[in-house]
């Protein structure tokens, strides 16, 4: 049974990692789709955050920035049967002029925005089946980088760029791959910032409506997730 048809028919038996989900948008997404019946394995960095969150599922702390780490969330995952989809919500982010960027920052961007999508995509693929999902949000500024944000937004384009060569590679085995490029959304993570300080933002969308859209997406066949979309 494809994620579409799982969805769609209510089946409880919907397996579905989040990485990343503690965060704002990953949260999000981890209720969302608990609404909607899936059995999901919540993966983050923090098992007290883990602790916190009010989603029902299996918890697993796990380092994903090595492949061990992500090897190890997806074995864990596919303990309940094939896994229907993949969402990967884990995203760091740095603020100031790239004369300002400590090599540790740039570092650090890349491993997590970056890496991680890709050891993550590289482990879970063996153990999806034609019709399973994988999600990468990578965000608008993947569409068009900004000052002042120049190594966080190449961090993102480099994911949008892996997930359409990607999918391409998955459509072969019948697997869809989403890149979500949500608008600034209202996560708090610019107050979480690995380095500098963020600029003045306008109000952003509210995560429960970039989980909304992603959680559509995954159920209706959608392949990308533009900006436009939310």
């Amino acid at each position: 049974m494809n994620v579409h048809d799982a969805f769609e028919t209510g089946c409880p038996g919907t397996n579905v990692l989040v990485a990343g989900a503690t965060g704002g948008i990953g949260s999000a997404i981890s209720r969302e789709l608990g609404r909607r019946g899936a059995e999901l394995t919540l993966v983050a960095r923090r098992a007290d955050a883990l602790d916190e969150l009010n989603v029902p599922g299996r918890r697993l702390a796990i380092d994903l920035r090595s492949a061990e780490g992500c090897r190890l969330a997806v074995e864990k995952t596919t303990a309940d049967g094939p896994i229907h989809a993949v969402v990967n919500a884990v995203g760091v982010v740095a603020f100031g002029p790239v004369s300002d960027l400590s090599v540790d920052a740039m570092e650090e961007l890349f491993l997590t925005n970056t890496f991680v999508p890709i050891m993550l995509a590289k482990a879970a693929l063996p153990h999806l089946n034609p019709g399973a999902v994988l999600v990468n949000v990578a965000g608008i500024i993947a569409e068009k980088n900004v000052p002042g944000m120049a190594a966080y937004g190449a961090s993102k384009a480099a994911v949008t760029a892996f997930d359409q060569a990607l999918a391409r590679e998955a459509r072969r085995s019948g697997i869809r791959v989403i890149n979500a490029r949500p608008p600034h959304t209202e996560t708090g993570m610019a107050d979480r910032a690995i380095e500098g300080t963020a600029p003045s933002i306008a109000q952003g969308i509210a995560p429960e409506r970039v989980a909304e859209v992603i959680c559509d997406a995954i159920e209706q066949g959608t392949t990308d997730l533009p900006s436009t979309a939310f």
